[in-house]
């Protein structure tokens, strides 16, 4: 089985970034703009088109905000099987990492895959990074 391990320094509050990766359905709009085109939801799972034109559905498996890490198992395409987590770490003041890790096969697949989460990262840096930065008089989720 294919082990994908990688990460990117944001600069962003954790906190910040935490509340659009917890936005499941927010993909375009608040964590990866142009790297995904479009998401639905669709019970426990979100539909996901990514700017690519591939389409996959991805069963959210856990959310957890103390660790801030999102779970998810996909299915569609060329792939057997594919489970990944994101997870965001505060690196001080203003500044996270994250990383994400996904395990899939057939390994054939894993350079593509590879690709895309490179995309994804770099996606969310730029997405998150052109953000306005959140009122502190406001708490985050706030809406």
């Amino acid at each position: 089985m294919a082990a994908i391990h990688q990460e990117i320094s944001i600069d962003v509050p954790a906190e910040q970034l935490w509340d659009a990766m917890r936005d499941v359905g927010a993909l375009p709009t608040r964590l990866v703009a142009g790297f995904v085109s479009d998401c639905r939801l669709d019970g426990n799972a979100r539909i996901v088109t990514f700017a690519n034109g591939m389409v996959a559905r991805e069963v959210i498996v856990d959310l957890d905000d103390t660790r801030r890490r999102l779970a998810w198992s996909a299915t569609g395409g060329r792939l057997t099987h594919h489970n990944a987590s994101a997870q965001v770490f505060a690196e001080g003041p203003g500044r996270c990492r994250v990383v994400w890790i996904a395990d899939l096969l057939p390994d054939a697949m894993a350079p593509a895959i590879a690709g895309m989460i490179a995309q994804g990262l770099t996606a969310m840096k730029t997405t998150l990074e052109a953000a306005p930065r959140p009122d502190p008089a406001r708490p985050l989720g706030a809406r």
